[in-house]
């Protein structure tokens, strides 16, 4: 057993958020069991762990104790084989109080791994609603989403397999999941994806205390400790794509330097309350020219957070690929609607018009300002370059397209 305890003080952050403390791990060793004990109404302290080759979990402050085996771990850690030498345990100093934060980790090691706690049930799958009758582009058909949700792999409630039929039974064909700082929930997605009917994207979200960012695609494991422009690098080279999250979301506001600011961002986050608030779309268009908006829920939990599809982002994609590969394809190309859910008005790109669909009465924003009435329940209008906005008579939002 290795202990460490002290005290993390304000200078102690400001010198260094992140910490490694480390850990001997012996030859035979079969588990690994941490626990982080601090006074959880005084600070938070933030969860993690690195092998001698690389990332082995993250559970940020949703955790105090993780074990990882050969066979199985703690959900956002890696299981595999315990490689003698050195571990490190990852403390990230989030809120520390004037007075300090007094903490103590233990680390114990094994040669015989626990058992594997039992799985609970799967939930059964649900009835889909209908889909909505959407005009192809060019052989492309549009589907309905989600790109920003979280499971018991970083602060969610849900397992992969309840997330999957939450979402499945709203409508949508495609969630990422972007559970925080990890990938341990992406080997378990192809089979909830084919246990409910819905495409389940690999995704982390890449979290500091300066900003989130989302990574989409099966790109591995993104370092959250590295600069953001890493972090889009890292995830373009293997095909993936990145996207700025609620850049105005309090705390998690988007403060982070970004040499080559990403074409797409979630303009549209669960936290926008008020539509009629119009700094998120202020942010957008003095973010980039040609910004691609996309939408999250941000769902964690139920009863706590919008529903997954709320709101629903929809993506034209190609219907001879895979929809996981579809849909990052779909995002690279900044192809992309964002509604307020499955069912409600719609604004999206068809060829060089623009279709707004369930909108009538509704005004349309072109990106220079101009504004249309939309009559009817299927209304084509010229389209331009830029940020299309579908609002009401009280300027709230209630779609967008690029």
């Amino acid at each position: 057993m290795t202990t460490h305890r002290g005290r993390w003080t304000l200078a102690d952050r400001a010198d260094a958020v992140l910490r490694e403390l480390p850990v001997t791990v012996p030859p035979g060793t079969a588990a690994l069991t941490v626990r982080l004990d601090h006074p959880r109404d005084a600070g938070v302290l933030d969860l993690g762990c690195l092998g001698p080759a690389g990332f082995r979990g993250w559970s940020g402050g949703a955790r105090d104790t993780f074990t990882i085996t050969a066979g199985w771990a703690t959900p956002g850690y890696l299981p595999g084989e315990l490689e003698p030498g050195e571990w490190r345990v990852l403390l990230r100093l989030h809120r520390i109080p004037p007075e300090g934060l007094d903490y103590e980790v233990t680390a114990t090691v094994a040669t015989t791994a626990p058992p594997q706690p039992p799985p609970p049930a799967a939930p059964p799958r649900p009835e889909r609603p209908p889909r909505r009758d959407l005009p192809a582009v060019d052989g492309l058909r549009w589907i309905a989403g989600d790109l920003h949700a979280h499971t018991v792999h970083s602060d969610g409630s849900c397992t992969i397999d309840e997330l999957a039929a939450l979402a499945a039974g709203r409508g949508l064909d495609f969630l990422a999941v972007t559970d925080h700082n990890t990938v341990s929930h992406h080997p378990w997605l192809p089979a909830a994806s084919a246990r409910y009917g819905i495409a389940l994207v690999p995704g982390q979200e890449v979290t500091t205390d300066r900003g989130h960012a989302n990574v989409f695609g099966p790109v591995g494991w993104v370092d959250f400790r590295r600069p953001p422009d890493e972090w889009r690098a890292t995830a373009e080279r293997a095909g993936g794509a990145m996207s700025v999250n609620h850049p105005l979301g309090g705390d998690c506001a988007w403060r982070q330097p970004l040499t080559d600011r990403t074409r797409l961002a979630e303009v549209w986050h669960s936290g926008w309350w008020d539509r009629t608030w119009g700094a998120p779309l202020a942010w957008a268009r003095a973010w980039r020219p040609g910004v691609v908006p996309v939408g999250g829920s941000d769902f964690h939990r139920p009863g706590d957070d919008a529903p997954p599809g709320s709101p629903t982002t929809w993506l034209l994609v190609d219907p001879d690929r895979p929809v996981e590969a579809a849909v990052v394809d779909a995002l690279r190309a900044g192809r992309t609607a964002v509604s307020a859910g499955p069912d409600a008005p719609l604004l999206l790109r068809v060829g060089d018009e623009l279709l707004a669909l369930d909108a009538d009465g509704a005004l349309l924003e072109h990106p220079d300002g101009r504004h249309r009435v939309v009559r009817g329940d299927r209304c084509r209008f010229p389209a331009g370059d830029g940020l299309h906005v579908l609002e009401s008579h009280r300027m709230e939002v209630i779609a967008l397209c690029s």
